[in-house]
């Protein structure tokens, strides 16, 4: 199932180059994120409830076309890998501007915390199955991790 959320920029997006800042792509794709897992019926409360959250260990941008002060831009979200127990996982956001041309992919490297003992965790099953039928992208694979 494909991910897809539309959203307006504003004024603080953008630089004095008159063009959305390299770190504004990287906030819209984070905003993505909390959408999807609020479509899925993950919501903050959750995260507080079983006291658990995303961290992140890689974020990677690629700038391919600019977007410009006032457009309404549309952010997807596909899999990119993810290992066995749902522990950690990879998404890839693309970001299209308003005329529908691909301008950034965000990708990331991530993985859930359990917030009491500050290490990696397997994530309950409500979280867990938020990654059932999410849309993949062509290179999906496993993520191999060396625990026993």
């Amino acid at each position: 199932m494909s991910f897809s959320v539309t959203l307006t920029t504003k004024w603080a997006d953008f630089d004095a180059n008159i063009h959305m800042r390299h770190t504004a792509y990287n906030d819209y794709a984070a905003e993505a994120r909390i959408r999807f897992f609020k479509s899925r019926g993950i919501t903050i409360k959750d995260f507080t409830t079983e006291k658990i959250g995303p961290i992140l260990f890689e974020e990677n941008t690629k700038f391919l076309k600019e977007i410009h002060i006032g457009e309404d831009i549309t952010v997807n979200l596909k899999l990119v890998a993810v290992s066995d127990n749902k522990e950690r996982w990879k998404i890839q956001n693309e970001i299209f501007n308003e005329r529908g041309e691909l301008s950034a992919i965000v990708t990331i490297y991530g993985a859930w915390l359990d917030l009491i003992k500050r290490k990696l965790t397997v994530p309950p099953e409500k979280f867990k199955s938020a990654f059932n039928n999410v849309e993949k992208t062509e290179n999906f694979h496993k993520i191999i991790t060396d625990k026993k």
